[in-house]
C-alpha cells in the first residue's frame, strides 16, 4: 500500500493538476528557484549601479523583483480574469529589457523607467487581446533579429563589470578582476557542458558560488548592509514615483511586443516540450496579459518587467515535471525572499566581475537564440538583407549616436539609445514591404 502511494505521488509530478507529496515537490522547487535566481537579482544590481543609486535602493529593487517575480508566477500558474495562461513557468526580470532600461534611467532617470513600464505594461494586454491575429506579423526572421540585437548589445555590460563594473575608477581594468571573471565563467561552462542534473542546470549559480568565494579571500566583500539590514519589510509602493516622458514610452512600448514574441517563443516550448501539444491562442494571450498587469503592479512598487525565464523552460522540458504544485512553491519561496531585505543586502555583496563572468554565458545565449530563430527560415537573398540591414543600422546607429545629432531630442533617445528599437522596426516594416522569396536558402 505504502508503495502505491509513493508510486502515486511520483506519478503526479508529471500531471499539471497533481499532488505530490511536499517532500517530492520542494526539492524539484528548489531546483526552479537555483536555475532563476541570478538572473532576476542581476539586472537590478546593473541598473542600481549604472544610475548610481545607493545600496539602500538596490537592495529594495532586488526585494522588488523577487517579489514581482513571485506574483507574476502564481499568476500565470492560476489565471485570474483571463490574465495568466494556466501553464507551469517561472518568471522573473527580463534581461532583454536592459538596454531599454540603460538607455531611459541614463536620459531621464528611474523615475521615467516606471512611468514608461506603466504605460507599456498597459499597451501589453492589448497585444495579449489581440495575439490570434497578431502572430503573423512577427515571423522568426522578425523577432529573432530582435533577440539577436538584444544579446549583441548586452556585451559591452558583461565586459564591464568583468573588469571591475566602474570605468571611471582607477583599478578598472585590474588583473584581478580578469582572474575573477574568468574563473567563474569557466566554472559555469564547465558546470554547463558536462555537469549533469542539478549541476547542470546550477552552472552559473555554482560558478558565482566559486567566484564569490575567491572574492571573499581576496577582502572584496563587505557585510556591513547585511547586518544592518531587517529581516522583514514590506513593498514600498511608489517608492521613486513615476515620469511619463513620449520618447521613453514609445521605446518601452515597441520593447514589450518583442517581449510578447519572445514570450510566445518561451510559451510554446513549454507546451511541445512538456505537453507534446501546441500552445492554444488563449495560453498566449493569458501568458502576455499576465506579464502586463504584473509589469503595471511592478512599475509601483520597483519590480522592473518581467519574462518566462528560458532556463526553467528548458528544465521543465528536461524534467517533464509539471504539477501546479511544484510552482506554487517557487511562487511563495520568491515572495518571502522578496520580503526579506537581508536576502536583497547579502545578494548586492556579489562583486561586479563575479556577476560579469556569470551573466556573459546568459548574453551569448541571448544572442544564439536570435541566430537559431532567424535560422527556422530560410536564409536566402531577401531573409539575409532584412536581417543584415535591421542590424547595421540598429547596431551602427546606436554605436554612433552623434550621427543623429540634428534629429529632435525624442527621436534621438528612441532609435539612438540602444539598437533595439530601431533593428525591430527595420526589421518588421521589411518584412510586410519585401516580397516573399520562395527561392532555396542561399551558400
Amino acid at each position: 500500500m505504502i508503495n502505491k502511494k509513493v508510486e502515486r505521488s511520483d506519478k503526479a509530478l508529471f500531471e499539471l493538476n497533481g499532488k505530490p507529496s511536499w517532500g517530492l515537490a520542494f526539492p524539484q522547487a528548489m531546483q526552479h528557484v537555483l536555475a532563476m535566481l541570478v538572473g532576476n537579482i542581476t539586472p537590478p544590481i546593473l541598473i542600481a549601479q549604472l544610475l548610481g543609486l545607493p545600496e539602500s535602493d538596490k537592495i529594495i529593487l532586488m526585494q522588488a523583483a523577487m517579489l514581482i517575480g513571485g506574483i507574476t508566477t502564481l499568476i500565470q500558474l492560476f489565471p485570474v480574469f483571463g490574465f495568466g495562461m494556466g501553464l507551469p513557468n517561472v518568471m522573473g526580470v527580463a534581461f532583454a529589457y536592459m538596454p531599454i532600461l540603460s538607455a531611459i534611467g541614463l536620459s531621464y532617470g528611474i523615475k521615467a523607467i516606471f512611468g514608461a513600464q506603466l504605460v507599456g505594461a498597459f499597451a501589453s494586454i492589448f497585444i495579449g487581446m489581440f495575439i490570434g491575429k497578431l502572430r503573423k506579423f512577427f515571423p522568426p526572421i522578425v523577432s529573432g533579429t530582435v533577440v539577436l540585437s538584444i544579446g549583441l548589445s548586452l556585451y559591452t555590460t558583461a565586459i564591464n563589470y568583468m573588469a571591475g563594473g566602474n570605468a571611471n575608477a582607477d583599478d578598472f581594468g585590474k588583473t584581478q578582476y580578469w582572474i575573477v571573471a574568468l574563473v567563474v565563467l569557466a566554472v559555469t561552462l564547465a558546470c554547463s557542458l558536462f555537469g549533469k542534473g542539478y549541476i547542470k542546470v546550477s552552472g552559473m549559480l555554482i560558478g558565482i558560488g566559486v567566484g564569490y568565494v575567491i572574492a571573499l579571500f581576496m577582502g572584496d566583500i563587505s557585510f556591513d548592509n547585511v547586518v544592518s539590514s531587517s529581516w522583514l519589510a514590506l513593498p514600498r509602493f511608489m517608492k521613486w514615483g513615476i515620469e511619463f516622458h513620449p520618447s521613453a514610452i514609445i521605446s518601452m512600448i515597441l520593447m514589450y511586443i518583442v517581449q510578447a514574441v519572445q514570450t510566445i517563443g518561451d510559451v510554446s516550448s513549454t507546451t511541445i516540450g512538456a505537453f507534446n501539444r501546441e500552445a492554444t491562442d488563449k495560453e498566449l494571450g493569458g501568458a502576455i496579459k499576465g506579464q502586463g498587469i504584473c509589469g503595471m503592479l511592478g512599475a509601483c512598487m520597483g519590480g522592473l518587467p518581467t519574462d518566462p525565464y528560458s532556463q526553467n523552460v528548458g528544465l521543465i522540458v528536461t524534467t517533464k515535471v509539471i504539477a501546479k504544485r511544484v510552482f506554487t512553491i517557487v511562487g511563495v519561496i520568491m515572495i518571502a525572499a522578496g520580503l526579506c531585505p537581508k536576502f536583497g543586502a547579502l545578494m548586492t555583496t556579489i562583486p561586479y566581475p563575479v556577476l560579469g563572468g556569470a551573466t556573459v554565458t546568459v548574453f551569448a545565449a541571448i544572442t544564439m537564440s536570435g541566430i537559431q530563430l532567424i535560422s527556422q527560415q530560410p536564409l536566402n537573398y531577401r531573409n539575409k538583407m532584412i536581417v543584415g540591414i535591421a542590424l547595421a543600422l540598429g547596431v551602427g546607429i546606436s554605436t554612433v549616436t552623434k550621427s543623429l545629432q540634428f534629429l529632435p531630442v525624442d527621436v534621438q533617445n528612441i532609435i539612438g539609445k540602444s539598437p533595439i528599437v530601431l533593428a525591430f522596426a527595420i526589421a518588421f516594416v521589411l518584412n510586410i514591404i519585401v516580397p516573399e522569396d520562395n527561392t532555396e536558402e542561399e551558400d
